[in-house]
């Protein structure tokens, strides 16, 4: 995934891969996060706000869309 700033639509899932440790931000917005499981826990669902993050390790996968009817901004950055 590249760094950077991005927008989810209203209803729009996406699954993201980090290449490398890197940080999910929420900048506006809610959204709904699921980590795939592994081999230490089972998936698990959060809810983040603004201003709130997520650390994602290296070759581990998210799938995210905004928690409500409206959008959603997020930044992805090397940890």
């Amino acid at each position: 995934v590249r760094s950077g700033a991005w927008q989810l639509n209203p209803g729009q899932a996406i699954s993201l891969r980090a290449t490398g440790a890197s940080v999910m931000k929420v900048r506006q917005g809610r959204v709904w996060v699921t980590r795939d499981a592994t081999g230490e826990w089972g998936s698990e669902d959060l809810v983040l706000a603004p201003g709130e993050s997520l650390t994602v390790a290296a070759g581990r996968r998210i799938v995210m869309e905004p928690w409500d009817g409206h959008g959603a901004t997020y930044t992805w950055d090397a940890a």
